[in-house]
């Protein structure tokens, strides 16, 4: 039975983290894209907050203190869910030509730049345990605080990571995204538990009604 996604609930806080990398876990938030069954998990910017602290970008303060200011705010909510889902679609857009061995977007290489920048601008370099990160405070940058680590998290795997690696999972109407970090490049589904036992049970179902 195909249910509408809006008829079901979001799980933005609950959904299985299985991208291998930040970036890619955020634009796991939409699942079944192109299909019937497809489920948009950031349909407001509270589900946006809830899948951030569920990330770990948030701590449970923070994420409080940014539900009651977005809460407070429209200007604040419609600015954040809008600039959420453009970066998303911008690494949705670069990593399924990337995965199929295809050159991305320019133009959504170039939006993830800008918006890359824009967030630094806003980030202060952090001591912890000897080695310096990028941090930001959501009270002083509310959005940024959400975005920058999605971001940085894409520019260092299109900077730094073996290309061939990002995947797009082979089972039937999902697309889900990963970093393939097996030895020898050959995972295949986001989950095996999922995808890959479905994938396994229509074989064998065709088998059968083969014989």
């Amino acid at each position: 039975m195909v249910i509408s996604q809006s008829f079901a609930e979001s799980r933005a806080g609950s959904l299985a983290l299985i991208g291998g990398e930040l970036a890619f876990d955020f634009t796991n938030t939409s699942s079944g894209r192109g299909w019937p069954t497809h489920q948009e998990h950031l349909r407001t910017v509270q589900n946006v907050v809830d899948w951030a602290q569920h990330a770990k970008l948030l701590g449970p303060e923070d994420s409080e203190w940014l539900r009651i200011a977005v809460g407070a705010d429209p200007k604040l909510q419609a600015q954040m869910l809008a600039r959420a889902l453009g970066l998303r679609e911008s690494i949705y857009a670069i990593a399924v030509e990337i995965a199929a061995g295809r050159a991305p977007p320019k133009e959504h290489v170039d939006k993830l730049a800008q918006t890359h920048a824009a967030c630094i601008a806003c980030a202060k370099l952090t001591l912890i345990e000897g080695r310096y990160f990028w941090s930001w405070i959501p009270k002083e940058s509310a959005i940024e605080a959400v975005l920058g680590p999605i971001a940085l998290s894409a520019l260092a795997t299109l900077t730094q990571a073996d290309l061939s690696r990002v995947k797009q999972c082979q089972g039937d109407k999902c697309g889900w995204l990963f970093f393939d970090t097996t030895k020898n490049k050959s995972r295949r589904w986001c989950e095996m538990e999922v995808c890959g036992n479905r994938a396994k049970q229509r074989r064998h179902s065709a088998r059968i009604h083969g014989a």
